[in-house]
């Protein structure tokens, strides 16, 4: 008997209030088992993982389940009071259960805590699971003091202690440390229920059992991982490719099978005309109406072929994948190599950052990489707390920020406030055309920005530092490859290389720091 999906959407369609269709007509189901979802960015996964989670609703069709569904979201959102038992999601069952403990005999109470009795101790087991103490004390921890990385890993745990039936993980791996990685593909690996996981991660994609891809509004399901679903495509595109060329080669060949016979067709009237000259004039003129039919035929004939070779042709190169990228240009600030930019210390060893260097800084989450580059671009907190033998201390005013989170960012503005933020002189013709390279176009540009998708944060944040005036002399950059499609990773390594300022950056990304020509590498911790 066969398994019926935990997750389906029936012709679901979504269209933000502007307008812009984000999903239209998708029809898809995800079933037991951990599954990849894939895609570039822009092409609404995280809309429908909103749409999957009843944080959205879809504007047609219907989204079912066969169970309650848990979310992790791209980018974690705690107030500022919030402790690390609010972050694993089990805050109101313990405050019940505290209740009860002391005495309070309320039946709301009951009702709460339900079968959790031993919360705490399987709270407490879940941190240990991934380095972190589970004591009473330490589930009263502001999760403010967390790294990036260790408040995903808790979050992800929170979603394995509430034990929901259907989990949705979205871009799990940012900001994730070496060590933390490992964690969360060991989570996965024992994952029960129905676990969909949308990221970019190759290394995270090798642990799912199917790989679905959503691409121009359709989802194509592959039983296997994504490297095996990239060589099934890989196979299926040289297939296609071939295809095309042997179109190609057709439609060719029939426009110049039909201009030739229109060569021919002109001659043969021509010749006609002439020996029609010498003909009674009855006779010419039946000729010359045998001839134009004859010729008629022959047109509609060609053309017919002609038409019918164009056609196979563009069918063929729909198949071809075909996508755009977004196009980085950073300003040229004019750093002369002499430039003092910025001092930073690492464990009492002074590194002097000059002219247009690439540093990066690297460590394990909690070490403080995060702290050192907001003491480097002048956030307040991170001045007054300095970390032990380790500051950044700035020379040069004109510094961008690009942090961890993307919340530099103002949720309720339009996309083409924020930009228009960091320059105010720039015409907004002009900056909606700058945006447009970043692939934002349209009613995009007047959304708020908190209806944003983690890799359009990304570009519109970006987009912001690329518009600034003047020019920033030192970027500095936390976790920038986080929401980012592979191929939007190789435009900004591209933009990076040819930036003619000072760049600081933090990355977990081996990969990406690879490629970045760097000067110098501060390992922290």
């Amino acid at each position: 008997m066969p398994i019926s999906p935990s997750v389906v959407l029936n012709d679901v369609s979504f269209t933000w209030p502007d307008g812009t269709v984000a999903l239209s007509h998708l029809t898809t189901a995800f079933g037991r088992g951990r599954t990849g979802l894939v895609g570039r960015n822009g092409a609404g996964k995280s809309t429908l993982v909103r749409l999957v989670t009843g944080r959205l609703h879809p504007t047609s069709g219907t989204v079912t389940t066969s169970g309650p569904v848990d979310h992790l979201p791209q980018r974690l959102q705690t107030g500022d009071d919030a402790a690390v038992a609010d972050l694993l999601g089990i805050r109101p069952t313990l405050t019940a259960l505290r209740a009860i403990l002391g005495g309070d005999a309320s039946p709301e109470h009951f009702d709460a805590v339900g079968d959790a009795w031993d919360l705490e101790e399987r709270a407490a087991a879940a941190l240990d699971a991934i380095g972190l103490s589970g004591t009473t004390a330490d589930l009263e921890r502001p999760a403010s003091t967390l790294s990036g990385g260790q408040a995903v890993l808790v979050a992800v745990a929170g979603i394995r202690l509430r034990g929901r039936p259907i989990a949705f993980l979205d871009e799990p791996t940012n900001n994730l440390d070496r060590r933390a990685r490992g964690l969360l593909l060991d989570m996965v690996d024992d994952w029960h229920g129905t676990l969909v996981v949308v990221s970019h991660d190759r290394e995270l994609l090798e642990h799912v059992d199917e790989t679905c891809e959503l691409r121009a509004g359709s989802m194509t399901v592959f039983g296997g991982t994504f490297s095996a679903f990239e060589e099934h495509l890989a196979v299926q595109q040289a297939a296609v490719e071939r295809e095309v060329r042997v179109a190609e080669q057709r439609h060719r060949t029939e426009k110049r099978q039909r201009i030739e016979a229109e060569t021919k067709i002109a001659r043969r009237a021509k010749a006609g005309e002439k020996a029609g000259r010498s003909m009674p004039k009855i006779l010419a003129n039946e000729a010359r109406k045998k001839a134009q039919e004859t010729a008629g035929r022959l047109r509609v004939g060609y053309a017919d072929d002609e038409a019918a070779a164009l056609d196979a042709k563009r069918e063929a190169q729909l198949r071809l994948r075909t996508d755009e990228s977004i196009h980085v240009t950073l300003p040229d600030p004019d750093v002369p190599a002499s430039r003092q930019i910025a001092t930073i210390t690492v464990r009492g060893r002074e590194t002097i950052v000059q002219g247009p260097e690439r540093i990066a800084v690297s460590g394990d989450n909690g070490v403080g990489k995060t702290t050192l580059l907001e003491q480097l671009v002048g956030v307040p907190d991170a001045r007054d707390h300095p970390l032990p033998d380790t500051r950044a201390v700035p020379h040069v005013d004109r510094i961008a920020y690009l942090p961890q989170r993307k919340d530099t960012l103002d949720d309720t503005a339009t996309v083409l406030d924020n930009v228009r933020r960091d320059a105010p002189h720039v015409p907004p013709a002009e900056v909606r055309n700058r945006l447009a390279r970043f692939l934002v176009r349209g009613d995009t540009v007047d959304r708020p920005a908190g209806a944003l998708s983690g890799g359009e944060r990304f570009r519109v944040a970006l987009a912001s530092l690329v518009l600034a005036d003047p020019p920033p002399q030192l970027l500095v950059l936390d976790e920038p490859t986080n929401d980012l499609d592979l191929t939007s990773v190789d435009q900004l390594v591209d933009a990076l290389r040819a930036y003619r300022g000072a760049l600081v950056v933090v990355s977990h990304d081996e990969a990406f720091l690879e490629r970045l020509d760097l000067t110098a590498r501060l390992e922290l911790g």
